[in-house]
């Protein structure tokens, strides 16, 4: 469950699939972490265990626990770069250890060749095939072990888009290609 019965209504479900991945992505401050640690509250009543990947190193534990989160009882793990945190999230999911995997977020999956490189030097596409690699190893993994991995992500906006929407998700497009469902969370 989601811990929103209208959203469980919506997805058809009764919640987020097990078994899959799910991107949740908006704009700042839009409650995307806020969906994912209910999600996590809701999975810790009915027994799962559940890990947060916190690349962005933004989680606030007494703000979970307000939302019901046993923070005792969750794996959080802090990465460095953006192949640490894959590689922990492949782990866990191949460990059939834990039941939901959280990893916020997509955008601050740096890639280790980036954060070695010079300021000025150019990355481009670096963290899009980073992320298209790990994709490929993770989706069968996950149906597997029948794990729910949501990956939270944030919209950009694209530069000299004359027709069609500028706004898009960072990473590339792997993620939106493996995730069987996208939540698109608004203000």
């Amino acid at each position: 469950s989601t811990g929103s019965l209208s959203l469980d209504i919506a997805l058809g479900a009764g919640g987020l699939p097990f078994g899959r991945i799910v991107e949740i992505y908006g704009p700042e401050s839009s409650g995307k972490t806020t969906l994912t640690l209910q999600v996590v509250a809701e999975a810790q009543k009915i027994g799962k265990t559940c890990a947060f990947i916190d690349a962005e190193h933004a989680l606030d534990p007494v703000y979970a626990g307000k939302l019901g989160v046993d923070i005792d009882n969750l794996l959080v793990s802090q990465p460095d770069t953006g192949e640490q945190a894959l590689e922990i999230a492949d782990a866990l999911t191949r460990s059939g250890a834990v039941d939901v995997i959280i990893i916020d977020s997509v955008a601050a999956l740096t890639p280790k060749a980036e954060i070695e490189g010079e300021m000025g030097d150019s990355h481009m596409g670096l963290q899009a095939r980073m992320l298209s690699q790990a994709m490929r190893k993770l989706t069968a993994n996950i149906k597997n072990s029948n794990t729910l991995m949501i990956f939270i992500n944030q919209i950009r906006m694209k530069i000299g888009v004359m027709f069609g929407n500028p706004k898009t998700t960072t990473g590339g497009n792997a993620l939106k290609f493996y995730a069987s469902v996208r939540l698109d969370i608004r203000r």
